[in-house]
């Protein structure tokens, strides 16, 4: 019974722990609808989506290296959470430029 209860503890603390890339994944996937959006309602330019989504493209491929070995280190979380912090201020001062459409 204690085994039980033991291995169960385990899971959980396991699974709390590889929660954190989960949030980072849907995070970026959040940030891929809203880009796609603000180019749908004319809030970005093409040259800005161009970008944005080059951008995104390149924190999908830093996900999958750090998904390689099926355990995020926490200098693999700050290193992505890092870019989409930066992705997401870059997004705001596209949508709030001063340019003509």
């Amino acid at each position: 019974m204690k085994k039980i209860i033991y291995a169960l503890l385990l899971f959980i603390s396991f699974s709390a722990f590889a929660g954190g890339d989960r949030d980072l994944i849907r995070q970026q996937e959040k940030q891929e609808k809203i880009i796609r959006a603000a180019y749908k309602r004319h809030k970005v330019t093409e040259q800005e989506y161009r970008k944005l989504m080059a951008e995104q493209k390149t924190i999908k491929r830093y996900m999958d290296l750090a998904d390689a070995d099926h355990v995020w280190s926490p200098a693999e979380k700050n290193r992505i959470k890092g870019k989409l912090d930066r992705a997401e201020h870059r997004l705001v001062r596209y949508k709030n430029n001063s340019e003509v459409y």
